[in-house]
C-alpha cells in the first residue's frame, strides 16, 4: 500500500510540474515583438499525451495541428525560458534522459 501511496504523490508531483511548464508556455512572449500566447495555448488539445502515465501515446490530429502552427521560434524560446527556471528557482536542474 504505501508503494501505491508513494507513486501517487511521485505522479502528483510529475503532474504539478508539468501544469507549471504549462503555465510558463501561456504567458512566453517574443515571436518578433508578438505574443505567443495564442499559438501555445492551443497546444492544451496535447495535454493528455504528454502527462506521464497517460494512456494515450499517439497524438491526436487535432494535437498535430496544433503542434504544426506555433511558429518554431517561439516553441525554442519557451524551451529556453523553462530550461533556466530550475535554477532561479534555486532548486536542481533536471536532467532528462
Amino acid at each position: 500500500m504505501a508503494s501505491s501511496s508513494s507513486s501517487s504523490k511521485s505522479s502528483l508531483a510529475m503532474i504539478m510540474k508539468v501544469a507549471a511548464l504549462v503555465a510558463l508556455v501561456l504567458v512566453a512572449t517574443d515571436v518578433d515583438g508578438q505574443s505567443c500566447n495564442r499559438h501555445l495555448s492551443g497546444l492544451n488539445v496535447c495535454g493528455e499525451f504528454v502527462v506521464p502515465g497517460a494512456d494515450k501515446t499517439n497524438p491526436s490530429a487535432e494535437c498535430c495541428s496544433a503542434l504544426e502552427a506555433v511558429p518554431s521560434e517561439c516553441l525554442c524560446n519557451t524551451m529556453r525560458i523553462a530550461s533556466r527556471l530550475p535554477t532561479r528557482c534555486s532548486i536542481p536542474t533536471l536532467s532528462c534522459s
